[in-house]
């Protein structure tokens, strides 16, 4: 069911004071006990060589799932149709804007082969043999909750100079 409304900035507070975030997906596809993890090529700014999901930016005009699908699509070229959203993760920076992170989970299809693209190489990695990858940082702590089921998960990362700090609170149910 769909309807049309009409929302204007100006009535929701947002004013040019007003706290921005910039919207990007993650994604986490699996096999049985296998996760879909991309390895960050050389050439990328930040986690270059370390194991991430796959995601990125929300363009303008495009839904945060759009934006989840149309990434996976992009770094590994398979075709996802189902995807759960599975936590939101808020993170403040030192400076404006943030960041909120749309993390989503879905079964890989199986009658497609992931391939390497300019963002990095797919690779299957066995849950069970995450401890000891190099992981981008928050990924040990991410990971187990995104996969497990239970309610939506909150995360709140505190960047600073001298590092981020990691909090993790899960939605009420019901």
């Amino acid at each position: 069911m769909g309807g049309t409304i009409t929302v204007r900035a100006e009535e929701h507070g947002a004013e040019a004071t007003a706290y921005t975030v910039i919207p990007r997906t993650l994604v986490f596809l699996t096999r049985g006990e296998a996760v879909l993890l991309l390895e960050g090529a050389p050439t990328k700014r930040r986690w270059a060589g370390k194991l991430n999901g796959l995601g990125g930016h929300v363009e303008a005009g495009e839904t945060i799932w759009q934006a989840a699908r149309r990434e996976v699509k992009e770094e590994c070229g398979l075709e996802v149709t189902s995807l759960a959203l599975r936590a939101v993760i808020h993170i403040t920076l030192p400076h404006p804007p943030g960041i909120v992170i749309f993390v989503f989970v879905g079964a890989a299809p199986e009658d497609q082969v992931p391939q390497p693209s300019v963002e990095g190489i797919p690779r299957w990695v066995s849950l069970h043999a995450l401890a000891g990858l190099p992981l981008v940082d928050d990924l040990p702590l991410l990971l187990p909750r995104v996969l497990a089921p239970g309610p939506l998960v909150y995360g709140h990362y505190l960047a600073t100079e001298n590092g981020t700090a990691f909090e993790f609170l899960s939605a009420p149910e019901g």
